[in-house]
């Protein structure tokens, strides 16, 4: 490919990819979240949790790069959610059709790197790609409670918290729950010991 059609084509990759800054996550839309998160900061806090898991059986590299890759179709099929009523395979379809859209503007060797790694992650075929699912619902979860916090709402988000329930099995996936559950408890605690000063004072 020549070089300024290469370039061409990289840059319009890029305009693509950045639609996920725009993109606001669909699950906190619905829920009428201020300020929900777009796709792009998820796929970014994803991807430091895949940095800092201290797990050696695991390549962390490509746990990082399965967390960039991972929702990168949303950037032409949008974020869809279950609710949506959308069937796995036809959501699967559009979004195979994006990422062939997406790679086919790349050269050779990132087009199949790419679209191998979205592949990968969508078979749940390896190790890698089992971790890096897990990181998506504890990011989602951590996402929750933060929102909680910030609205002062505790126990507001719970649904997201089931639908993650029984799902989440890495040794360090488990202790950042634990971790988070403690501080939702506490924060739970905390607000309804508040409410509960604030009536007896009315």
């Amino acid at each position: 490919m020549a070089t300024i059609e290469r370039m061409t084509n990289i840059f319009q990759f890029m305009k693509l990819i950045g639609q996920l800054k725009r993109i606001p996550r669909t699950g906190w839309v619905y829920r009428q979240v201020k300020r929900p998160e777009s796709v792009a900061d998820h796929m970014y806090r994803m991807a430091l949790m895949a940095l800092t898991v201290p797990d050696p059986t695991v390549d962390r590299d490509r746990c990082i790069k399965l967390a960039l890759v991972h929702d990168m179709a949303e950037c032409i099929v949008g974020d869809i959610a279950p609710s949506d009523n959308i069937s796995k395979e036809e959501k699967h379809r559009r979004e195979e059709e994006a990422m062939r859209h997406l790679t086919g503007l790349l050269s050779e060797g990132l087009k199949q790197e790419i679209y191998g790694l979205w592949q990968e992650y969508e078979d749940q075929n390896s190790a890698e790609a089992k971790l890096v699912k897990q990181l998506d619902l504890l990011e989602m979860i951590l996402q929750a409670h933060e929102y909680e916090q910030l609205e002062g709402t505790p126990g507001r988000l719970q649904e997201f918290f089931d639908s993650a329930s029984g799902r989440l099995h890495h040794p360090h996936v488990l202790q950042f729950v634990s971790c988070l559950n403690e501080e939702r408890g506490n924060h739970m605690t905390e607000t309804a010991g508040a409410k509960d000063s604030g009536n007896s004072d009315s």
